[in-house]
């Protein structure tokens, strides 16, 4: 990290939460944050669900809720940018304060609830897209909906021509009753709506699905047996948690979705157990508590072909992306992988 970005941060982090990420996107698109530009080599270069990636490391959704900054972000070292999520019709989300930084704990709690500018204006921002890089969408439901399984339909139906994937988000625990829809019957209806979406478009794209770090065995199985029904390209695992064991920070017991370093062990282990569930036959996207190339690589050796980060990026700055990239690759020549795919579930065993 250089002294300037040490710098930005600290000035940052005396800011609310919410404020300074603004701040932050408006830096990035004003162009006074140094980009390395895309980051690849054969070791680093990924297959996924069909998507040629240069790098597995990727950006979860939530951090470009509206897609304002596809270009800087393409060109922050990233193998992949998901953005949204979107709703059909705009909305404000949950009150303020809804962002909560728990430093002692590398963490955040977020209870944003959705807010975004709606999927015409989020769309029109997709469909100036570069050509170059991989660029996903987080489909997601408006709170006050009367048929919460079409909306997901209904934003990849307006947006589905601009995206290299879609990722259907039934695992926010911000909309009430949202994670209902993970129940096997429900997820069922809805993927299978969304795929029926995806398949009348111009050019099929690959549908991924991210599942709660709260789910049992059972629902886990149920999960992967609805996966496997409906042809899902894909699953990211995890979102946020709604458990709080062991937290430090003054803001430990706020309502909302933890996440950041304290997800990463329980995140890790669904992984490893969908990755035994699934047998290797459905792509994982490992997400939750990455905060190093270390990280990434223990995602991967559990089973993950892809990575996504976020919440590590409010405490190392933008450029972690490339340090963890370059850090992937010398811990995969280390271990003599010759590229990630051998790498995958390598240590699964150790998570289960």
């Amino acid at each position: 990290m250089s002294t300037l970005e040490r710098s930005g941060l600290a000035l940052l982090r005396r800011l609310n939460p919410e404020t300074a990420h603004g701040l932050a996107m408006r830096g990035l698109r004003a162009g006074l944050v140094p980009l390395p530009g895309p980051i690849t080599s054969l070791r680093l270069r990924t297959q996924l669900a069909g998507l040629n990636l240069p790098n597995p490391v990727g950006l979860a959704a939530g951090f470009d809720k509206n897609a304002e900054a596809l270009d800087p972000l393409i060109r922050a070292g990233f193998g992949f940018i998901e953005v949204g999520a979107a709703t059909p019709q705009p909305q404000p989300g949950n009150p303020r304060p809804r962002l909560f930084r728990l430093t002692q704990d590398r963490a955040a709690i977020n209870r944003f609830g959705f807010n975004n500018d709606g999927m015409q204006a989020i769309g029109a921002r997709l469909a100036r897209r570069p050509r170059s890089g991989v660029i996903g969408l987080n489909l997601g439901a408006n709170k006050d909906s009367k048929d919460r399984m079409d909306d997901f339909a209904q934003v990849l139906t307006h947006c589905g021509d601009s995206l290299d994937f879609a990722t259907v988000n039934v695992s926010s625990p911000n909309t009430e009753k949202l994670r209902d829809l993970q129940g096997k019957a429900a997820l069922t209806d809805l993927l299978q709506g969304v795929i029926d979406a995806r398949d009348a478009l111009p050019c099929a794209i690959p549908i991924f699905l991210k599942i709660a770090p709260d789910l049992s065995d059972p629902e886990l199985a149920d999960i992967v047996e609805v996966a496997r029904e409906t042809g899902i390209d894909a699953i990211i695992a995890t979102n946020t948690t709604l458990m709080r064991d062991g937290l430090h920070g003054p803001h430990r017991d706020e309502a909302g979705g933890l996440s950041g370093a304290p997800l990463f062990e329980r995140s890790t282990r669904v992984l490893a157990r969908l990755s035994v569930l699934t047998e290797g036959q459905i792509p994982l996207i490992g997400v939750g508590g990455i905060s190093s190339a270390e990280d990434a690589y223990a995602k991967i050796c559990a089973g993950a072909s892809a990575v996504q980060l976020y919440t590590a990026l409010v405490y190392e700055g933008l450029s972690l992306a490339a340090r963890i990239v370059h850090g992937l690759e010398d811990l995969l020549a280390r271990d003599g992988f010759a590229d990630v795919a051998q790498a995958v579930g390598s240590r699964r065993e150790e998570w289960i």
